[in-house]
């Protein structure tokens, strides 16, 4: 019994050195030709996640004042002047009171007469407002605000929200002391399905109960409205206006509904400027202009028939059409303003040029 007890030893010891090795190999093993170690810059550069601890929270500061200069220059144009826009996205700002404050439970969220949830309404930390402004905004530039203007901005719309003074500096030194001040930061609930789950005692009971359809299913559903062909492409193709990451990448708008589309085909890159009317609008589409301009409406800002009606014929038109393009402009059309564009010199005097001659078909 004792050697066969000791075989059994000295196999398990000699299993546990195979897998050992294994382990070993195939933490440094490389294929000649085929990828390379990611640079420390290279990890700083995806390693920018923020959790509601603050951990992955660069040391910094930004004060209100300065936030309310670049929410003015670069936020205003889709959130509006005091974050109560809703027009392309839901308002950010809105719903909260000094007592939400205190208590850190919005009551208007409990009021169904309470006419939309707005976001400072409903998130819980500010670590994910700093987390979200720092790699999602601005929308047609993510990742472009330095780390002060996150601060910045984070400040100011929580000042907007009645959470901070207006001469206050928020910093990685007293943003904890901040969390204690968000309307919602008691609002979250474990009481779901979802993880953690069974860890916090809410029992891990399903979100959802679904139960299956045995009999009278229905067999086809009732299609209540759908986009007509005409109107399919009328902002531009949205494959061409969505990031290329995620699961979601935006049909391609140029080709009829349903029609076969080759997995990873990328869009077809628009034509240069030529001066023709198609050339202007992949310029206008490419630069996503379309998004808070119509060609023959108002969107967020004026309709660009509306503007060439407006300056053509003047002697400095395209001048000065080009220089709002690439400055921005407040006030003309207006309270919303247009924010500074980062588009080719070429591009822009091409768009300009094109409503100078009247945003000819």
């Amino acid at each position: 019994m004792s050697s066969c007890r000791e075989r059994l030893l000295k196999a398990a010891a000699a299993a546990a050195l195979v897998l050992s090795a294994a382990g070993t190999l195939a933490q440094t093993t490389t294929y000649p030709g085929i990828g390379r170690p990611a640079t420390v810059k290279e990890v700083q550069a995806w390693d920018i996640d923020v959790r509601p601890d603050f951990k992955g929270l660069p040391k910094g500061s930004g004060t209100v004042a300065k936030g309310m200069d670049v929410w003015e220059a670069k936020c205003a144009s889709c959130h509006g002047i005091f974050g109560e826009s809703n027009e392309i996205f839901s308002p950010l700002i809105g719903g909260t009171t000094a007592d939400d404050i205190k208590t850190g439970r919005v009551a208007k969220l409990l009021d169904p007469a309470f006419p939309g949830r707005t976001t400072l309404m409903k998130v819980p930390t500010v670590a994910t407002l700093w987390d979200y402004i720092n790699r999602a905004m601005p929308w047609n530039q993510p990742k472009s605000l330095s780390t002060e203007e996150v601060y910045a901005v984070t400040a100011f719309m929580l000042n907007l929200g009645g959470v901070l003074p207006d001469n206050f500096t928020l910093s990685d030194q007293n943003i904890a002391e901040v969390q204690k001040r968000m309307p919602n930061r008691n609002g979250m609930s474990t009481d779901h399905g979802l993880w953690p789950g069974r860890s916090l005692g809410n029992g891990g009971r399903p979100d959802v109960k679904a139960v299956a359809c045995m009999s009278g299913c229905a067999t086809e559903a009732t299609v209540a409205s759908f986009l007509p062909d005409h109107a399919r492409n009328a902002h531009g193709n949205l494959a061409e206006q969505n990031r290329m990451v995620g699961a979601q990448h935006g049909a391609d708008t140029t080709r009829p509904a349903g029609a076969p589309i080759t997995p990873g085909a990328a869009p077809a890159a628009p034509p240069g400027p030529d001066g023709t009317a198609a050339s202007t609008r992949s310029l206008l589409t490419k630069h996503n202009c379309l998004t808070c301009h119509g060609v023959d409406r108002r969107v967020v800002g004026p309709g660009l028939e509306e503007i060439a009606r407006k300056y053509t014929g003047q002697s400095d038109a395209l001048s000065y059409l080009t220089k709002k393009i690439v400055e921005g402009s407040t006030g003309v059309w207006g309270a919303i303003p247009m924010p500074p564009q980062t588009l080719p010199a070429a591009d822009a005097q091409a768009i300009a040029k094109w409503l100078a001659d009247g945003a000819r078909k």
